[in-house]
């Protein structure tokens, strides 16, 4: 539902701004058909659960979404 989307906007981008996570990177793809979030967190399970915390998430907005791990070598 994009205006749900538009609504939530302001909240998950303050949220972001606020969670003061190590190595943060995001936003929406040059299309507009999603985003992309990356940053450093001491293990999967802490990541997940600050992820589980942003609004499009409590707000069940996204169709998809992968937690996934990154080691940099």
């Amino acid at each position: 539902d994009p205006e749900r989307i538009l609504q939530i906007v302001p909240a998950h981008v303050e949220y972001w701004r606020k969670a003061n996570v190590k190595g943060y990177m995001g936003g929406p793809f040059g299309d507009r058909t999603g985003g992309l979030i990356s940053f450093a967190a001491p293990s999967l399970q802490h990541a997940t659960e600050i992820i589980l915390r942003d609004p499009f998430i409590l707000e069940d907005l996204n169709e998809q979404m992968w937690i996934k791990e990154w080691f940099l070598e």
